[in-house]
């Protein structure tokens, strides 16, 4: 990601920002910039600027500003963050052979896994802030849950994104059965 994309996403969010949302990133940010510098921010892009001097925030760099994103409750703007940092940056996908055995193992992974989602995520290299934004989108049905997860890990994978790399991760979290099924689904598939 360059740095005019990464400063177009910036202001795409600075945009979406009310003012009540702006005070409260302003409040979050206290220990990082002081409180005669945020006194005379009045923009969301301001205060992403600031944040980028003082090493916060830059294209490879969103960890901080998506936290703050997270604790105003304005998930669907941190999600805009994502994507930035990924080796994929989630515009290549791989072909359709792939895809479709992407398809069946996230079917199979998503109906086996359970409350453990967590740990395949972090086998999978998905932040800790991504795996928080997941949960808080889907408190209650681990399904969707999962389901989003893999969709997090495909898109930051772009075309690299491969059905063995899914039964690898299971593997390396001692989700042997899961992992298991999802080989017989593939083979029943065609796959």
């Amino acid at each position: 990601m360059n740095s005019s994309d990464f400063q177009a996403v910036l202001l795409k969010i600075s945009d979406q920002l009310s003012s009540e949302e702006l005070d409260k990133m302003k409040f979050l940010c206290q220990n990082v910039i002081g409180k005669k510098d945020l006194e005379k921010i009045s923009t969301g892009s301001k205060l992403f600027q600031l944040l980028m001097e003082r090493g916060k925030l830059g294209p490879d760099n969103t960890e901080y500003l998506s936290e703050r994103l997270l604790n105003i409750q304005r998930h669907d703007l941190s999600d805009k963050l994502f994507g930035l940092d990924g080796p994929g940056d989630g515009g290549d996908r791989p072909n359709d052979t792939e895809r479709a055995k992407l398809e069946v193992a996230t079917q199979v992974i998503a109906e086996n896994l359970g409350r453990s989602w967590r740990k395949l995520g972090r086998s999978l290299g998905v932040t800790e802030v991504k795996l928080e934004s997941i949960s808080k989108r889907h408190p209650t049905d681990l399904e969707e849950t999962v389901v989003e997860l893999l969709k997090e890990w495909r898109k930051s994978r772009g075309a690299e994104a491969r059905a063995t790399q899914l039964i690898e991760a299971l593997r390396a979290c001692q989700f042997n059965l899961t992992a298991d099924k999802v080989e017989d689904k593939l083979k029943t598939s065609g796959h």
